[in-house]
């Protein structure tokens, strides 16, 4: 540890840092993150680079993970990107390292158990976990939904019925082309006609209120990211640091430096994902090796070699085809038309860890949404200072594109016209600036009207964003204890909406009285939630079951993949019309009715019941007895995908998948602390008294209280 140094826990087991440097703060920094999360640090490593067979465990599914990894090279490209940084930023990620390394000569015994000695930590470890952390889970969704285009194509969907569902989006769109693309993985499984790899996607809320609607007279900022938390660790860590008479708290993330969403002493800040579409996909016209371009001819790929590690069978070795328009799906010596896929912020992460670094220091709103319009993934940033002032700022690099597209449709990548045109400025992204309303909110849902440009083109619907500012339109004494009843909000419009043209469909039976008389919330004990839902899955069967994707392929979608649950609005809008090709001539009081009568002898289940999940180890989930303590629950979820605290629960690849509040916090402006829980604990060691510290607390809305504290106030860390 270096000297004039503080690291220390408090009540809660949060690490406290005090350092007189900011390189000696973020050696602490990272120390703390390698000493708790080792275990996290060092699996999301070997994910990231695509080890998993050679040091975890030989088998298909895992050599499936190192294949996908391996395609998508974020490992790769990383020295000119260091480059970028300048001089302080580099020795702050060098001494990070350093910590890290540091703390991880005391291996996790997990992984001493599978022979694995650890590799030291390098600066290229956390500009890869920048790329990761930007596309799991997020963009990844956008690339999802552009396969499920081509395949519908593929399945024969008709022309009028694709247009109702991606209405404007599908300029450019040659549907004999798609017809003859091979694809080399599908949504839906071989028997039903389609299929695909897991989905991992996310959803948040945050939102900041104007010192003119609060008791305090400064704006309040509250955040509630939603990752999956059926796993332990928890992605966060929460951290404490004071350097050079400034101090920031928040959530970090093990494996790069500095506080991703909290607060410093003068400014506060929060984070949702922006739905940009930064993803595209081409078809290309190969054939021995080489693909066309008009004017240019037949064109050799560049050939990527990858070498995967196997424990049980060697190694095997894989080549990549690579052009401008990013990796190729497919083997270009058999002649054919197939797709290459390209992630524009790919090849970064310098600005991202610049940004990040740089907010620590910043104190001002305008100061913030200059720092985070530069950082290359996308995000919702909202803001508030202690002078009073709230922001809101789009990040992200978004392609330009030839006039008349969206980003969805695959377009033809012979044609040079359809290439990337370089990308849009930053300063045209969407943003606002102490809005005359005295608020702003984001959830994942349509941004575009704040910006010069229209980086959106698909997002989640508006629903939880929606409810959001219909309540902080109903007061201007606002506090943090409302802001904490807001975080756990389970009224859902979306159920309101669909419920206004149900509701006059109800027969006088005992569940039709249930239904007719529910109040909209998912809690855990609401019986009318889980009508509702069943309603609505078959819903979705008697309009796009019947009406040109199949029964199986609907059912398949629902059940595995989070088709239905990030895009839901785009088929809300058909479930909700009055009319639509979707229909197939019926009305929708017909379908509504028909869906009704199919579940309407139903035994009504509790919500809490059907929402059980089990918090899995990110290692050994499922594969100790349960009295060990690896896994912790059942619990009981709250929420729907529609309500503010959101709760998903769908399969992927074959097991459980969660989307829940994963951290929340909640800042005055007036004060100096954060309040906050989280669904899990500081350590992923599992015999440590801080692996699940706060699960309880989380689970039953009770905020601790962060914030600078004297040394006598700390307990010895770890």
């Amino acid at each position: 540890m270096r000297t004039e140094t503080l690291i220390g826990r408090d009540a809660h087991g949060v690490a406290h840092i005090r350092a007189g440097h900011r390189i000696d703060a973020f050696w602490a920094q990272g120390y703390v993150h390698g000493r708790d999360r080792g275990l996290q640090l060092l699996l999301m490593r070997i994910l990231g680079k695509g080890r998993s067979c050679e040091l975890l465990e030989d088998s298909d599914a895992l050599f499936a993970l190192d294949r996908f990894f391996r395609r998508m090279n974020w490992r790769g490209h990383t020295d000119a990107q260091l480059k970028l940084l300048t001089a302080e930023e580099r020795l702050i990620l060098e001494a990070y390292c350093d910590g890290i390394n540091a703390a991880l000569k005391k291996s996790p015994w997990e992984l001493k158990l599978l022979g694995y000695s650890p590799e030291p930590w390098h600066p290229e470890d956390s500009l890869m976990m920048t790329r990761m952390v930007g596309y799991l889970t997020l963009a990844q969704s956008q690339g999802e939904i552009e396969r499920l285009l081509i395949e519908m194509v593929q399945a024969g969907v008709p022309q009028t019925h694709l247009e109702a569902l991606f209405p404007g989006l599908l300029g450019g769109l040659d549907r004999d082309l798609l017809q003859r693309v091979r694809l080399q993985e599908r949504i839906v499984p071989p028997e039903l006609l389609w299929q695909l790899p897991a989905p991992r996607m996310m959803a948040s809320n945050n939102w900041v209120v104007a010192g003119t609607k609060t008791v305090s007279g400064k704006p309040i900022l509250a955040n509630d990211p939603h990752l999956e938390v059926n796993r332990l660790p928890n992605v966060w860590y929460e951290v404490v640091m004071e350097m050079g008479g400034r101090f920031a708290v928040g959530g970090s993330m093990p494996g790069f430096p500095g506080v991703l969403i909290g607060r410093n002493s003068d400014l506060a800040w929060g984070a949702t994902y922006a739905f940009v579409d930064a993803l595209d996909s081409w078809v290309e016209k190969c054939r021995e090796g080489r693909f066309y371009r008009e004017g240019e001819g037949w064109k050799p790929f560049r050939q990527r070699k990858e070498v995967i590690g196997r424990k049980k069978r060697g190694t095997e070795e894989i080549i990549f085809y690579e052009n401008d328009h990013g990796v190729l799906e497919g083997d270009p010596h058999q002649e054919g038309y197939y797709v290459s896929s390209r992630w524009a912020p790919g090849d970064g992460g310098a600005h991202t860890i610049s940004s990040v670094l740089s907010l620590l220091e910043a104190s001002t709103v305008e100061m913030g949404m200059e720092l985070v319009r530069k950082i290359e993934t996308a995000w919702s940033f909202v803001f508030a200072d202690t002078r009073g002032n709230i922001g809101f700022q789009m990040s992200g690099r978004v392609p330009r594109r030839r006039e008349g597209v969206s980003g969805l449709v695959p377009l033809p990548g012979w044609i040079p016209d359809n290439d990337w045109q370089g990308y849009q400025p930053p300063e045209d992204l969407p943003h606002a600036f102490n809005p005359r309303e005295g608020y702003l909110v984001t959830a994942n849902h349509d941004l575009n009207a704040y910006g010069n440009i229209h980086p959106i083109n698909m997002a989640m619907g508006s629903y939880r964003a929606d409810r959001i500012a219909f309540l902080l339109q109903q007061s201007d004494q606002w506090t943090v204890n409302d802001m904490f009843r807001v975080q756990y909000d389970v009224y859902s419009l979306q159920a309101e909406r669909f419920m206004k043209h149900l509701r006059p469909l109800l027969p006088d039976t005992p569940n039709g009285r249930l239904l007719k008389t529910w109040d909209f919330h998912y809690d855990a004990d609401s019986r009318g939630a889980f009508l509702f839902e069943q309603f609505y899955k078959e819903l979705f069967r008697q309009v796009f079951g019947r009406g040109g994707m199949g029964e199986s392929v609907v059912d398949h979608l629902a059940r595995e993949t989070g088709v239905f649950v990030d895009f839901f609005a785009n088929f809300d809008r058909i479930l909700l019309s009055e009319q639509s090709v979707w229909f197939a001539g019926e009305s929708r009081r017909s379908i509504y009715r028909r869906a009704w009568e199919a579940i309407a002898t139903l035994t009504p289940r509790r919500w809490g019941e059907v929402q059980s999940f089990t918090l899995s180890h990110m290692l050994f989930g499922g594969k100790l007895p349960r009295c060990l303590g690896f896994d912790r629950g059942p619990l009981q979820g709250i929420g729907n995908r529609a309500t503010i605290h959101q709760g998903q629960l769908y399969r992927s690849a074959g097991r459980v998948t969660t989307f829940m509040p994963s951290y929340r916090f909640v800042t005055d402006l007036e004060d100096t602390c954060l309040y906050s829980n989280l669904a899990g604990g500081p350590s992923d060691r599992r015999f440590s008294r801080w692996y699940c510290s706060e699960l309880e607390l989380w689970k039953n809305g009770i905020y601790k209280k962060l914030q600078p504290r004297p040394e006598d106030q700390l307990k010895p860390f770890p």
